[in-house]
């Protein structure tokens, strides 16, 4: 399949990777071309524009976040103008309910597909093909893109043909997994102060009551206090928490610790954490009980 792939950060790159290795055919566009020679040498063509990546059967996004993506898709150029009748934009970044309502109805607009496709995995699954995929759009357009999927990721979720529905449930599973690095944080600080070993202690919690891969790979971090190089920057930690914040009213559903998490993060950036992984929140339920940093 001919697909292009525009935004090649810490997970785009190890995606669009893993679409060269199924066999397809990829044109790749990033803003900062560096990031593109790794792929250029395992065969992916090279685009200076996003418009040109956007000649084949389906192009893909993975952009920071809406505005970004808003620039990319409309601006001069814009990839809604270079997308052929028929053809396919997936957007597997984490962007807001309502850009994404928009996106369906511009593409709608232009007689092209739309589908919503935000992963859950960080950098390393990305990079392995083990990435989950949510998705959500025209039955026909997802079957288009199953093989696409099947090259990326170790399972994909269909939730509805509304891609908006796809976003919202990536939104409120990042949300989840702010819950946890914040509770984790805060059940740290508290066993650690009275002389506890927090790598003991968070062993005991994944061998018993929490052995999904979130508690470990963040009570990890938050064991080692090790938060760069970050997987996921506190900065986008912060906008998706807004999203959801924003998706919850417009549905008029309270959600007061998204609120707090909200703060969180705010505090840490306020701190100079901009470019700490997002575990580093808490950092700060540590401080609140008088403990020191904790550095890797």
């Amino acid at each position: 399949m001919k697909v292009g792939f525009i935004g090649l950060g810490q997970m785009g790159a190890g995606m669009a990777a893993n679409l060269l290795k199924a066999g397809h055919e990829v044109a790749v566009f990033n803003r900062t071309a560096d990031k593109t020679r790794p792929l250029i040498e395992r065969g992916a063509r090279l685009c200076d524009r996003p418009a040109d990546a956007c000649r084949g059967d389906v192009v893909i996004s993975m952009l920071a976040d809406d505005p970004v993506l808003e620039s990319v898709l409309l601006g001069e150029q814009g990839m809604i103008g270079a997308l052929g009748q028929g053809a396919i934009h997936v957007c597997m970044a984490t962007i807001s309910v309502d850009l994404s309502e928009r996106l369906t109805a511009l593409h709608a607009e232009a007689s092209q597909g739309y589908v919503a496709a935000p992963v859950f995995g960080r950098p390393d699954a990305a990079g392995s093909g083990r990435l989950f995929i949510v998705a959500a759009g025209a039955p026909d357009a997802i079957e288009r893109c199953r093989p696409l999927f099947d090259a990326m990721g170790q399972r994909t979720f269909v939730v509805g043909e509304r891609p908006q529905l796809a976003s919202l449930v990536k939104l409120s599973g990042n949300y989840l997994i702010a819950s946890v690095i914040e509770t984790l944080g805060e059940a740290m600080a508290l066993v650690s102060k009275a002389g506890i070993d927090r790598h003991q202690y968070l062993e005991i919690l994944t061998s018993t009551l929490f052995g999904a891969p979130v508690y470990k790979i963040y009570g990890g971090l938050i064991a080692d206090g090790r938060f760069e190089p970050a997987a996921f920057a506190a900065p986008l930690g912060l906008k998706d928490i807004r999203l959801t914040l924003a998706a919850a009213e417009a549905l008029r559903v309270p959600m007061p610790v998204g609120s707090l998490l909200r703060d969180r993060l705010l505090s840490l950036l306020a701190q100079g954490g901009e470019r700490l992984d997002w575990a580093a929140i808490s950092q700060l339920a540590a401080q609140d009980a008088g403990q020191p940093p904790r550095s890797a």
